[in-house]
This record gives structure tokens, C-alpha cells and sequence, in this order.
């Protein structure tokens, strides 16, 4: 007989705050203070947590204070743990608070980290690199609650359910979560690349070709990512899937790489090379950096008084 597969139960805040009174304090903020140096952070928290002066929430808790407690778990060292409201924390003790209002839970590991992950994704800015690791962590402690709640059930189809369900409570599908989370198996480089992306920055590279390129050895990266820097260019997505096949297989050479980057892809931008002797520069210019500088001010310059004689030209 086939055996039925079991469902991953995957708590929300309601369902973790079982009574009615443990859901009213957690919604409507009835606090408790603790010592602040008495709340870790959550272990690899994988959301930065960045407060300065200009914060919103800086100048809202220097005002008013802490409106929302923050959520905490007891450890058995007597100390607590940080589930959501890091950032809250940080602020307090940037403006040299002693204590903060929290409501302690009695979470299992699971329970705590889909927690974190739920509370800190309604953030509105998360970058793909804090979406990546966030992912890895909740797909983890779904996957692990499936096992035991159904120890009979392979591995790979508990993993297919943990992707599912995560789906569920996302706006993406399984198939975007797992590129997501293969950004992590990224050298630190490319994964500052996909968030500069993000950001609209240089130098920046897309999710689609990242992913294919995280299934690249460690070495095989860091090789990449130096004829990236000697010829200014990011794979393709295609190319991104070649040097993929290539490293799966065992084929993918130094050679094979320089090859395929020094291809001129259709929508790179073309370089202009002009020699030097056929300009008049300043001696006062000492390096090619203030050199190349200063030739694009000049063309800059150029455009715009072409632009503005036009101007002129049309108004007489």
C-alpha cells in the first residue's frame, strides 16, 4: 500500500501564540522589560541590520520609544534569544537604553527561525543576498520538521515538500526559491555583484546568470571572476549556463573561460580606443584614471554646447 505523505505543518504568528490572551498580548503590545544585555541575536541572522542617524526608526524610538516590543525566546543559559526586532534593539542601544520592552515565546528551533524569517521579510527593502540566506534558513527548518514529523518519508521528497511549502507564503514559485537560494553557495564578490544589481550599482550582475554560475567550484569563481576583471565584461545568461555544463562535467578550463568571456556578446557596449598621441592634455593630469576623466568632461561639455547652440538657433 502506498503510503500517504504527511504535511509540513508551517506555523504563523497566530498558531504560535496558541490562547486568545497569548495572541492579544503579542498583537496588541503588552510588554515586558528586559536588559538588553540580556538578548542575543538571532544566529546568523541573515538580515543586515543597519541604523544610523537619518533611521526612521531611530528618531521614532528617541521620541516615543519603543512602541512594538520586540520577540524573544528564553535560552537555557538563562539569557534570551532575538527573533524579530533586531533592528528595534540596535536602535536602543545607539541612544544608550538599558532595557526594552519584549514578549517572550517558548519557540522550538524550527518555530524560531521560520519566525524570524516571516517577521523580518515585511521589510520594505531586502536585498537578493539577505532573501537568499533568509530562504536557506526557513527552507532548512521546514525541511527538518518534515523529517520528523514523517521520518518514513525520503529525503528528496521531504525536500520537494519544504520547497512547496515555502512557496506557499511567498511570492515566488519553488523553482525561483531554489535560485534564490543557490546565491549562496556564491563567492562573496558575486553575491556583492547580484545586490549591486539590485541596488542599480557597478559592477553588477543579474540572478538568472549567478545562479548557474553558483554551481561553480570555489576556485573555479574566483578564476572567473578574474578574467571578469581583466576583460570588463559579466557572462550572459547563456554563458552562465555553458560554464555550468562545463564544471558539472569536469571540462571547464582556464582556457575555455578566457575564450568564452572574450566573446563579443550582442548587447555589450563597445569599447573606443584612441590614442593618446592625438590628444592635448594637461600635463597637470597624472594618471590615465584623471586622463579618461577628464576626456569624458570635455565630451560631456561638448554635447551639452552643441545641444544648447541648437537651443538657440531654434528660438531666433
Amino acid at each position: 500500500m502506498k503510503q500517504t505523505e504527511k504535511e509540513v505543518y508551517l506555523p504563523n504568528v497566530d498558531s504560535l501564540f496558541s490562547s486568545h490572551k497569548s495572541r492579544e498580548e503579542f498583537h496588541l503590545g503588552l510588554m515586558t522589560e528586559l536588559p538588553i544585555c540580556d538578548i542575543d541575536d538571532f544566529p546568523n541572522h541573515p538580515f543586515k541590520v543597519d541604523v544610523s542617524e537619518e533611521d526612521e526608526i531611530l528618531q521614532s524610538i528617541k521620541e516615543v520609544g519603543v512602541t512594538t516590543p520586540i520577540l524573544v525566546r528564553p535560552k537555557e543559559n538563562g539569557k534570551y534569544e532575538l527573533i524579530s526586532g533586531h533592528r528595534r534593539k540596535k536602535a536602543c542601544e545607539l541612544l544608550g537604553k538599558n532595557t526594552i520592552p519584549c514578549v517572550i515565546r517558548e519557540l522550538s528551533n524550527e518555530e524560531a527561525t521560520i519566525l524570524m524569517v516571516d517577521c523580518n521579510y515585511q521589510r520594505e527593502k531586502v536585498l537578493p543576498s539577505e532573501k537568499a540566506f533568509a530562504y536557506k534558513m526557513k527552507h532548512d527548518a521546514i525541511k527538518h520538521q518534515g523529517m520528523r514529523n514523517d521520518l518514513t518519508s525520503c529525503q528528496v521528497g521531504t525536500k520537494f515538500r519544504a520547497d512547496e511549502k515555502l512557496a506557499e507564503n511567498t511570492e515566488y514559485s519553488a523553482r525561483q526559491i531554489q535560485r534564490y537560494i543557490s546565491l549562496t553557495r556564491l563567492i562573496p564578490e558575486f553575491l556583492t555583484m547580484v545586490d549591486n544589481d539590485a541596488l542599480k550599482l557597478s559592477p553588477s550582475m543579474a540572478i538568472s546568470p549567478a545562479s548557474e554560475i553558483s554551481f561553480l567550484t570555489q576556485d573555479e569563481q574566483k578564476s572567473l571572476l578574474d578574467f571578469m576583471q581583466c576583460y570588463d565584461c559579466t557572462p550572459s545568461h547563456a554563458q552562465a549556463i555553458k560554464l555550468k555544463n562545463h564544471s558539472q562535467k569536469g571540462t571547464l578550463t582556464i582556457d575555455y573561460m578566457e575564450e568564452l568571456l572574450s566573446e563579443e556578446k550582442p548587447n555589450q557596449i563597445p569599447r573606443i580606443g584612441v590614442s593618446m598621441e592625438r590628444l592635448v592634455l594637461p600635463n597637470s593630469l597624472k594618471n590615465d584614471k584623471e586622463r579618461e576623466d577628464f576626456i569624458v568632461e570635455a565630451v560631456r561639455f561638448y554635447v551639452n554646447y552643441q545641444r544648447k547652440k541648437q537651443e538657440r538657433n531654434q528660438s531666433r
